[in-house]
């Protein structure tokens, strides 16, 4: 399997958007560390298949980040279920997972799957509203990271921005609360400026919705994360 502890860059695919081939190749060849696929909305099982399919042409490794049970299928590298911390209710935090494992705990293989410790910081996001998030303070969002490190032992810790560009000095205090826990950051990379800007505090980021808008602005995003490697 891969090391995700070396991961620097992470591009997010949704199963509900277009994409080309030649583009989907580019992505695939772009040297970024692997693929999520994954999304909000209209997240189905033939979605999800279809672009796991075209996506196993290439040997990038491959994530599934699961929104629904119905949409979960064989075949990816790993699967990263999200624990949504700062959701107003139980359900995200625990109750979906519940249900989840109690239907196919039998056959999990639990190498492969991954925690994230969510904290979505866009109110205006389609995840935040869908799972009733709460908009935490600062002392809340490095309190979530604690909890993340010390309490739960989750392997990754997301602060998802999701569209928006972040703040860069959060994330900065945010990663001097984690050792062992990844910190992901995910919202708003368009440029490899961004890219550079929050590659310096997180672990891994991740850029999702600038491939659809601006792929040449999106490829560029990976040297310049990785481009001293």
């Amino acid at each position: 399997m891969y090391n995700m502890t070396e991961w620097k860059h992470i591009f997010k695919l949704d199963p509900d958007k277009e994409i080309d081939d030649k583009a989907l190749e580019l992505i695939c060849e772009s040297g970024t560390d692997a693929l999520i696929v994954g999304g909000t909305d209209n997240v189905t099982i033939d979605g999800v298949v279809q672009l796991l399919s075209r996506i196993r042409r290439y040997t990038v490794p491959c994530i599934l980040e699961v929104s629904n049970i119905e949409s979960v299928t064989p075949g990816f590298d790993y699967y990263f279920v999200p624990m949504v911390l700062n959701s107003s209710e139980k359900k995200w935090m625990m109750d979906v997972q519940h249900q989840a494992v109690k239907q196919y705990g039998n056959v999990i293989d639990w190498e492969e799957l991954f925690v994230e410790g969510y904290c979505i910081l866009n109110d205006e996001a389609k995840a935040y509203q869908y799972t009733n998030c709460f908009m935490p303070e600062q002392e809340d969002v490095i309190a979530f990271a604690q909890m993340a490190e010390h309490m739960f032992h989750l392997p990754i810790f997301y602060i998802e921005y999701s569209g928006k560009y972040g703040d860069p000095s959060l994330v900065e205090q945010v990663k001097a609360q984690l050792s062992n826990t990844q910190l992901f950051y995910g919202g708003g990379i368009t440029s490899t400026e961004k890219a550079k800007e929050m590659s310096a505090y997180a672990d891994v980021i991740v850029v999702g919705n600038v491939i659809y808008d601006n792929l040449k602005e999106a490829l560029k995003t990976v040297q310049a994360v990785k481009g001293n490697e």
